[in-house]
């Protein structure tokens, strides 16, 4: 399932490539950031968690029912201007295309870490609390998603 969870988060990142072109077109009526925004903001999730993940100790893992996690996953949507990232996924305002497509590449390969990471190691998350891979990867994809919708706005 990890594997398939990684293929599909994949796929996401290769239409956030679509993107990368018009990465400075702005719609203030959508969204205060520019398209550049959203796929960096995306990939730099991507990137801060696996660091998280694979630096994290599989036996300290305190998984709890969330909610708000499974909410999520229901409905397979982030309500818009409901939650405000942490600043360490955050992006700089001004970044080059060359950096985007460098994040992307990095979330790329990081995913393929997580496919080969050993499947208690967690993050926790301000909201849902500890994840595992696989509960990372599901959330993973509902993030990217709601960017993706942003962007498709804009």
């Amino acid at each position: 399932m990890i594997f398939s969870s990684s293929n599909k988060n994949v796929a996401l990142l290769n239409k956030l490539e679509d993107y990368v072109e018009g990465y400075q077109k702005l719609n203030e009526s959508v969204s205060a950031e520019n398209i550049g925004w959203h796929i960096a903001h995306s990939c730099m999730v991507i990137n801060t968690i696996t660091n998280a993940i694979v630096h994290s100790d599989a036996s300290k893992a305190n998984p709890k029912f969330s909610g708000a996690y499974y909410l999520l996953l229901l409905t397979n949507n982030i309500p818009r201007g409901k939650a405000k990232a942490p600043s360490i996924v955050i992006p700089k305002k001004s970044i080059s295309k060359a950096e985007i497509v460098e994040a992307i590449e990095l979330a790329k390969a990081n995913l393929q870490t997580l496919a080969s990471t050993h499947k208690n190691k967690y993050f926790t998350h301000p909201v849902f609390g500890d994840l595992n891979v696989s509960k990372t990867l599901r959330f993973f994809k509902v993030h990217t998603n709601h960017h993706l919708n942003i962007i498709r706005d804009i």
